[in-house]
């Protein structure tokens, strides 16, 4: 099976290992985020709040990926080591594709 994806983050190894992380969102999920018309650096959300309690609720939205441009859950995460990564030359809003494929079992 093959599937078609997009780089939607690149993040250093948190422990200063030499690995990275790549962060890969379906192409369908890309758009139906952005939209047609869409800035690039995600959408821009505009809130009023009334009170402090309703500016606490929606903060906390917001940073659980709703509205800082964050990916929601539809991400697939692949750990590659420098030499891969250099070799790929991946960076963010590339179009990548993965096969996979089921190991055959020896009946061992």
């Amino acid at each position: 099976m093959r599937k078609e994806y997009v780089v939607v983050r690149v993040d250093a190894a948190p422990d200063a290992s030499p690995y990275v992380t790549v962060s890969l969102s379906s192409k369908k999920d890309v758009q139906e985020k952005n939209g047609p018309l869409s800035s690039p650096f995600g959408k821009s959300n505009v809130m009023g709040f009334s009170n402090m309690n309703d500016m606490a609720k929606e903060l906390n939205k917001m940073m659980s990926g709703g509205g800082l441009g964050g990916m929601t859950g539809n991400t697939t995460s692949i750990k590659l080591d420098m030499i891969e990564y250099k070799k790929l030359g991946l960076s963010v809003g590339d179009k990548v594709f993965l096969d996979l494929t089921k190991a055959e079992s020896s009946g061992v």
